[in-house]
């Protein structure tokens, strides 16, 4: 009986170790941080809808973008990301598609960019959150930078010994996401503080939009050049 007792003292501890050492997942977040606080394709779009819709918008852009990017790592949990790094076709496919609807959104933001004045007042139509949170939600998961990052770097912050491999995937996941919630929220809560002060001027704010649109035009542009050419 001594022996069984002290024969599983051993496995009760092993069993109490953590998924992930504390080192590891203080690797992967400085990682992280230091990849997020670099403006990329999901900051500049953030900025984008603060100056041009305001708090609100930036916000739910940030969520969207968020969920966007976790889709983007339950794919590399279960597999998928690992295609997507290593097919030169598909990455790029994603990529362009992610592009072109930036460059849609930038159209549609200089065209409608005189209305900003009667949006910001409350005269203009307002602006679903689903629809916005939709659009951050198509950068987020469309992001080259992203992409690349989670299928080629994730993966190795894992200890497959310790094995519950996707799992340990989906919690480093959610440690960029926080760093990225945080990150994104202050550039886009500070582009809406700008953006009061612009909108003092309906001249101003409708030249904002135009900025902003063209921006994103540019971005989308961006995206669409860089990248993998293998």
């Amino acid at each position: 009986m001594t022996r069984k007792r002290a024969g599983a003292a051993p496995r009760a501890r092993a069993s109490m170790r953590p998924m992930v050492s504390t080192d590891r997942l203080l690797a992967f977040a400085a990682m992280s941080f230091l990849l997020i606080v670099i403006p990329g394709p999901s900051v500049l779009f953030v900025v984008g809808r603060a100056l041009a819709q305001g708090r609100r918008a930036a916000l739910t852009t940030v969520i969207g973008n968020t969920l966007g990017a976790y889709v983007l790592v339950v794919a590399v949990a279960l597999g998928v990301g690992s295609v997507v790094e290593r097919s030169a076709v598909v990455f790029t496919t994603l990529k362009l598609v992610g592009a072109a609807y930036l460059v849609h959104l930038g159209v549609k933001a200089v065209r409608q960019r005189r209305s900003l004045p009667a949006a910001f007042t409350g005269d203009g139509p307002a602006r679903g959150g689903l629809r916005t949170l939709w659009e951050g939600f198509a950068v987020g998961v469309a992001n080259p930078k992203t992409i690349v990052f989670l299928a080629a770097v994730l993966p190795q912050f894992v200890d497959r010994d310790q094995g519950h491999v996707a799992l340990q995937m989906l919690l480093l996941g959610l440690i960029y996401n926080a760093i990225a919630v945080v990150s994104d929220s202050v550039w886009g809560l500070a582009a809406a503080t700008a953006r009061t002060w612009v909108a003092r001027s309906p001249r101003r704010l409708a030249l904002v939009g135009g900025v902003g649109g063209l921006s994103m035009i540019g971005l989308g542009v961006t995206v669409a050049a860089t990248g993998r050419t293998d």
